[in-house]
């Protein structure tokens, strides 16, 4: 993330005196952002219907949240209660040669995009991409025998009818100053989460409303051995790789299993090459899983990713549930 852009997204959580100078742009996209809905609302705009139940799994702030664990966490569930469940994505950074796209065991990340590919080979389950999530999900329940249709992200994306709508916050962070872009980290209004169907926070104790996040061990890149997750594992020092939305989350989750660690922090989405890694000190690298799916093809034998296990309140994953099964 560049300097810049580190420093306002500070700014916003920090509710610094001098965003208020950005009010007159804020009030311009709040504006706009209302009066585009209000379009879907009054059908002045169309937007797809599918027949499949579709659940929105999204957010309003800018910057990650946790949604993709979020969806891996519930298709998961899903699949252990017999649920058959499909995911579509944006895929951010995608560069395939057309969309749809359908991800496979042969796809890789810069062409659907990192998420996506790390739902597919977590979940095994239909995943399709396409910057339209309506024509995303056309194709996906075309080709697909789904039961309910996850989108990743697309809490803003009207075109796309939806049964249900579940916001991720971060726990900590909330919604920041409160402002919409540009003077704060919100895409719509506050006041949009009184209309979703659940709200969760990520690093929440409430049994309700909380999504934790518990590394259950280290897996290595290149071969898939699992170790605990401790410094007996592979040794007390080591890199710590990020290209995600909040690394130092990562970072710190690390220093708490007593990692001595040294940061290096990417671009969130950061399409990874074998020259990011090999000027690295010699010991062991620890990244995120989504960053890891970007290096398998090439990773040295020391390269591991932090397993992490994900528990989304049981309440949430029978309504998703009661709706495939309606």
């Amino acid at each position: 993330m560049p300097d810049a852009q580190r420093g306002l997204v500070a700014a916003w959580y920090r509710a610094d005196w001098w965003l208020w100078l950005l009010r007159p742009l804020e009030l311009f996209f709040r504006s706009f952002a209302a009066v585009r809905r209000q379009c879907y609302r009054w059908g002045l705009l169309t937007r797809y219907q599918p027949e499949t139940p579709v659940v929105i799994v999204g957010n309003i702030t800018v910057g990650g949240t946790g949604k993709t664990a979020v969806v891996i966490a519930l298709v998961e569930a899903l699949q252990g209660m017999g649920v058959r469940a499909g995911v579509v994505s944006r895929g951010y950074g995608a560069t395939a040669s057309h969309y749809p796209y359908t991800v496979t065991d042969a796809s890789a990340a810069d062409e659907c995009g990192d998420e996506p590919l790390l739902i597919y080979r977590r979940t095994r389950c239909p995943c399709v991409v396409d910057p339209a999530r309506a024509t995303a999900v056309a194709s996906l329940v075309d080709s697909f025998d789904v039961d309910v249709v996850i989108s990743d992200d697309g809490l803003q994306h009207y075109a796309l009818a939806r049964s249900m709508e579940i916001v991720v916050l971060d726990a900590e962070r909330g919604v920041g100053n409160g402002f919409c872009l540009p003077a704060g980290p919100l895409r719509e209004p506050a006041s949009r989460l009184r209309s979703v169907d659940y709200v969760l926070h990520r690093g929440g104790d409430d049994p309700m409303t909380g999504v934790r996040y518990q590394p259950d061990g280290l897996v290595n890149i290149r071969s898939g051995e699992r170790r605990p997750a401790c410094p007996e594992s592979v040794g007390n020092r080591v890199n710590a790789v990020a290209g995600i939305g909040q690394p130092m989350q990562f970072f710190e989750s690390l220093r708490l299993l007593g990692f001595e660690i040294e940061q290096h922090e990417f671009p969130d989405h950061h399409n990874f090459s074998p020259a990011d890694l090999s000027g690295l000190p010699d010991r062991p690298i620890i990244m995120t899983e989504k960053d890891a799916v970007k290096c398998t093809e090439w990773a040295g034998d020391n390269a591991w990713y932090l397993s992490i296990n994900v528990q989304v309140p049981n309440a949430v994953i029978q309504a998703v549930a009661a709706l495939a099964r309606n």
